[in-house]
């Protein structure tokens, strides 16, 4: 089998085993109100299929396909920035579960041991779960493992029919006799299929049913038609919920949310309100590193040992050192570098920058595009004039340098290490290090102008 690009992102499990995983994302998503593709949608700052995609290969997929509907680009391209190599296939007619799965008939055939049928719009499967679905399909007695939970409201869910603890049919809830609809034990629709027997079972899968198609499900009962063993592994109902609107999006987004910062806590961050804290999938957080309440963390975020984030403070693309202080009212964005005992106070912006260790940017200030050396202090309102309408262009501060308030640095220039910029400069040019730079006009004073000038508008 090839070797997949995703093997990055995997446990090293199963080194005698194959796996293909088969992602259903052809589905319109109409009650999400979207142009989107539903798969597109994101939580914690990554799409759905992003969240699927990344847990089928750290449970080991050696091979990952990806099943859409027509004129879906925008899916393809989500898949290969999450698996370079993903194959995607078209399902051109919506004719079921099973339909969806055989739009992968080549794959399948390639002869992996175990296939796992995922969906884009269940987001929240870990990859533990399909790793046990895995396990169970290598115990060798089993041909089908399907994912099943306890329901409080079984209504429109299809029933797991169990006997005497084996796995024998799914029942679609339109399709269940009154004694079937009873039942809360519930199909969560992912399954485990055994390669070997994979084609034979979907193949024989037919459209006897009132909607006329070709359900997946069917394939429990077909397997047992063939003397072929199905079993259920019964998970929380939160880990195997779908998404089809935005109620059940935000309801998503809560709960990856409370895993996110439950996982975070455990590993030695701080959140004092955790609650109020929004962090994204990727996020991580050093040991004793302390978040406020009400920051936002987006994608690739890094914050390290013992840092403060204080509140209101929204973070993302950036990069925290050790015992760095952020905000509040704080505000870094992608290629924000920050090292050890920083400090950037209220209302500052830092936006593609490096700021060396120690440094001090306290107060209502924009750094872009810049180095700001170590231990500089750049005073309240400076700003790095990076932007000319056309291009960006880069500032350089030196170590030890300081910048006095509502001061202007125009891009390019550089202000050597140590120099003094004094309060209200507008620096076009390189400064020398060492050396004070006065780049504003000499004030003058003309006394009784004031007066004079108000009794002339009076009289006029």
């Amino acid at each position: 089998m090839p070797a997949n690009s995703s093997r990055s992102l995997k446990a090293p499990a199963y080194p005698s085993r194959t796996c293909l995983a088969i992602v259903l994302a052809a589905g319109n998503g109409k009650r999400m109100r979207s142009k989107l593709p539903k798969a597109m949608h994101k939580l914690a700052g990554r799409s759905m299929l992003g969240h699927v995609l990344s847990a089928v290969a750290k449970a080991g997929a050696d091979k990952i396909v990806v099943v859409v509907g027509p004129d879906q680009g925008a899916l393809e391209a989500e898949a290969r920035l999450i698996v370079p190599d993903v194959e995607l296939v078209i399902q051109a007619e919506r004719r079921g579960t099973a339909h969806a799965v055989l739009a992968a008939r080549e794959a399948i055939a390639a002869g992996y041991d175990d296939i796992i049928v995922a969906f884009a719009d269940t987001p929240l499967v870990q990859p533990e779960t399909f790793s046990k679905m895995r396990i169970a399909l290598a115990a060798g007695e089993t041909a089908i493992v399907c994912l099943g939970f306890e329901a409080k409201d079984p209504t429109g869910y299809g029933r797991l029919i169990m006997k005497d603890g084996v796995l024998e049919s799914i029942r679609e809830d339109r399709d269940a006799n009154p004694d079937e609809r009873k039942l809360s034990t519930c199909n969560a629709g992912l399954m485990g299929i055994a390669g070997r027997h994979a084609l034979d079972l979907l193949g024989a899968i037919g459209c006897e049913n009132s909607q006329r198609e070709y359900y997946l499900t069917d394939i429990v009962a077909i397997a047992r038609a063939q003397k072929l063993a199905s079993c259920a592994l019964i998970v929380q109902q939160d880990e195997v919920m779908g998404v089809n609107d935005r109620a059940q999006l935000a309801l998503a987004e809560a709960l990856m949310q409370s895993r996110l910062r439950t996982q975070a806590m455990s590993l030695g961050a701080t959140l004092v309100d955790p609650e109020s804290v929004t962090l994204a999938y990727d996020t991580t957080l050093g040991e004793d590193v302390t978040i406020e309440p009400h920051v936002v963390f987006g994608p690739g975020v890094e914050v390290k040992t013992g840092a403060l984030i204080r509140s209101f403070s929204h973070l993302e693309g950036a990069n925290v050192g050790e015992n760095a202080t952020v905000g509040p009212f704080a505000r870094l964005r992608p290629g924000a570098r920050l090292m050890q005992e920083v400090h950037i106070g209220n209302f500052v912006e830092v936006k593609a920058s490096e700021v060396g260790a120690g440094a001090k940017i306290n107060h209502l200030s924009y750094i872009g595009d810049a180095s700001v050396g170590a231990k500089s202090n750049l005073g309240a309102g400076t700003i790095t004039c990076n932007y000319d309408g056309f291009a960006k262009y880069r500032t350089e501060i030196g170590e030890g340098a300081f910048i006095g308030s509502h001061s202007a640095l125009v891009a390019p220039v550089a202000i050597g290490a140590g120099a003094y910029v004094a309060t209200g400069s507008v620096v076009t040019r390189d400064v020398l290090p060492d050396s004070l730079v006065v780049a504003r006009a000499r004030q003058t004073e003309k006394p009784g102008w004031a007066a004079g000038f108000r009794q002339k508008k009076r009289k006029s």
